[in-house]
């Protein structure tokens, strides 16, 4: 394992000379924040707001610019900046990032051992040891985790029109990173069992519960999902049950049916749960698979039996030379039976998805292209600025 602290004071220097444009760092490319940041929130967050603290000394200096992938050029000013805070319960700990001036709502670097890392340089590694699904430990892998969940699924990778998405992780929140070639590529987050439902209740879970889950857009079907899905199993061999929160998306039933398939010894043990997951709060995910694909194939059935019956009644009367009267109903007869062809000629393909395919109980609106477990409502999508009181500024 490479030593995370060792060249970091050399390696990363501090933020560039005044007036030269940047935005990469005259440092070998082999490290990383994850890799070199210090395992102290405090002293992270006292170097930003000291750097912070400068934007209102730099009238009538130079200005300075972080360069983007594309060859932009962003100024760096107090009206491009802001904190963001890091966990859901506890606003203290906050990280400053660099955003867009035309939209707000997209992060673009943050500052992190004086100096600025863009979203893709946070997301690598230079420890080969860190590879597949790794337990979430030091602050810089909590860093990690916030931006690949509330920036890159928050932000960039999330489709705007299905109204969820995932709050920020507690600080405490039990998680695992997926790394593949030097990068993390997803994450999912586990409540565990005795663990308080939340802060306002007294409640427990009551048996371990995969929780949120996210793999990025360019890594999916990849068979990722399993590979979670069978990480959480192993890691609670023990345990009789393992839940997975309600609700559960279209692209997530997909995946359990595929697990479920390929390890029906572990078709007893998964349910759908909302906390704490009594006995009354649970439903076996396998059952409800087979239940609904079977529903569905037979109301399939029975529309179609329905439509043959219908078309063959009118089919009976068209060796019948219609009187005047009739040319209006005859007309209107041939205009069904195009669309009862149309009906029948889909039929088949309605039948396989519904038979191959397990739909949800909800009618959630599902979307394969984003992450297959997001569970929250969203009800204040909007990054929370958090800016020292020396200014009011407005949020986005």
């Amino acid at each position: 394992m490479l030593p995370r602290f060792s060249q970091s004071t050399e390696a990363c220097p501090p933020h560039p000379v005044v007036g030269e444009p940047h935005g990469r760092r005259a440092m070998p490319a082999d490290f990383y924040p994850v890799d070199i940041l210090e395992d102290n929130p405090e002293v992270v967050q006292e170097s930003a707001g000291a750097y912070y603290s400068t934007f209102g000394v730099q009238a009538g200096t130079s200005p300075e610019y972080y360069s983007l992938p594309t060859g932009e050029k962003v100024k760096l000013e107090d009206a491009s900046v802001c904190f963001l805070p890091m966990y859901r319960d506890e606003p203290k700990h906050k990280i400053l990032v660099l955003v867009n001036p035309q939209d707000r709502k997209t992060v673009l670097a943050v500052y992190l051992n004086k100096s600025w890392w863009s979203i893709e340089e946070i997301m690598k590694t230079s420890d080969p040891s860190r590879e597949g699904l790794i337990q979430v430990q030091s602050f810089g892998e909590r860093i990690v985790l916030f931006i690949l969940n509330y920036v890159i699924f928050g932000r960039l990778e999330r489709n705007l029109d299905d109204g969820m998405f995932f709050l920020p992780h507690s600080a405490t929140e039990h998680a695992k990173i997926l790394w593949r070639n030097g990068a993390a590529i997803g994450f999912y987050t586990i409540k565990m069992k005795g663990s308080l439902c939340g802060r306002n209740t007294s409640e427990c879970y009551m048996l371990p519960v995969l929780d949120t889950a996210f793999v990025r857009r360019k890594h999916r079907r990849e068979g990722l999902g399993m590979k979670m899905l069978h990480d959480f199993c192993q890691t609670f061999a023990t345990e009789d049950a393992l839940g997975i929160s309600c609700p559960i998306s279209t692209a997530m039933y997909q995946v359990c049916h595929k697990f479920l398939l390929a390890y029906p010894e572990e078709q007893d043990r998964l349910w759908q749960v909302e906390a704490p997951g009594d006995w009354c709060q649970r439903v076996n995910i396998w059952l409800k698979i087979q239940l609904e694909s079977s529903l569905s194939y037979r109301k399939v059935t029975c529309q179609a039996t329905s439509e043959e019956a219908e078309s063959c009644h009118r089919e009976s009367f068209q060796d019948d030379e219609p009187r005047p009267s009739d040319n209006e109903e005859m007309n209107k007869d041939s205009r069904s039976r195009e669309t009862t062809e149309k009906i029948k000629e889909n039929k088949d393909y309605i039948m396989i998805e519904d038979e191959f395919t397990p739909q949800p109980p909800s009618k959630e609106s599902s979307n394969q292209d984003v992450q297959w477990n997001a569970k929250r409502r969203s009800e204040k999508a909007d990054i929370v600025e958090n800016k020292p009181a020396k200014q009011v500024r407005p949020s986005f």
